[in-house]
């Protein structure tokens, strides 16, 4: 499993080595204003939802004493929170909404690889890929909330903050990197071989989606982080259906 995470970490420097060779940044485009757009109205959200969240969350002191603190701890507590799960939407519908886009970019990238000649442009498939892209996005964006609210919900419990912090980050790597799996194994798999390679391959999903979710976190990587990371997916995933 180690070995499948350093190999889902190293395939983005693979990643930007194909971008160059084959001229690959016209497919970053939807993705880059998809991420400015969602993200803007993520922040406006955030900024809003927050506060209120926070003093919710303070009312449940009954007591006078020590309730500026409580309510400090409240506010940061909340807009954490509010953040956390933000973020898990904001990814999911970047995922979602460019999936049929990465899709051809995966497919190329692909075929670059094989030696074979670039499949042309077909609505039917466009479509399909995009029902396909939804219905992933939804089974992903169900499973990762209810394990990382679940993780939320145990780092309350005075010490287990230390542990369950990185599982979150893990179980979100995981997921993360799932997704820029699938838009390789779309044209091999259906959904349920899908599901299966990719729990045979969790390194590879962690590995792959640590380093998307460090992109999303930087100053300006969010903008080139899904097509990059679904590059870096296709070269691996492409070794293993082989």
């Amino acid at each position: 499993m180690f070995t499948s995470f350093l190999a889902g970490v190293s395939a983005y420097g693979r990643a930007l080595q194909l971008c160059f060779k084959y001229n690959l940044w016209i497919y970053f485009l939807v993705p880059a204003l998809l991420s400015i757009l969602l993200g803007g109205g993520m922040i406006y959200g955030i900024w809003n939802v927050s506060d209120n969240l926070g003093n919710w969350m303070a009312g449940f002191w009954p007591f006078s004493w020590g309730k500026g603190w409580v309510d400090n701890v409240a506010q940061v507590f909340g807009g954490l929170a509010v953040g956390a799960f933000a973020f898990i939407i904001f990814r999911n519908l970047v995922l979602a909404l460019a999936g049929p886009f990465m899709s051809l970019l995966s497919e190329r990238v692909e075929n670059r690889l094989r030696g074979e000649v670039s499949a042309t442009f077909k609505m039917s498939a466009f479509l399909s890929d995009m029902v396909r892209g939804i219905r992933i996005a939804i089974r992903l964006i169900v499973r990762e909330l209810f394990f990382t609210t679940l993780l939320f919900l145990l780092g309350l419990i005075p010490g287990l903050a230390m542990v369950t912090t990185p599982l979150i980050f893990i179980v979100q790597a995981y997921y993360a990197g799932a997704g820029n799996i699938d838009f390789a194994l779309e044209r091999h798999y259906r959904v349920r071989d899908s599901i299966r390679f990719v729990r045979q391959n969790r390194g590879l999903a962690i590995g792959n989606g640590t380093v998307y979710l460090l992109l999303l976190l930087s100053v300006v990587g969010f903008l080139v982080a899904l097509p990059l990371g679904t590059i870096a997916a296709t070269v691996e995933t492409v070794k293993r259906i082989k």
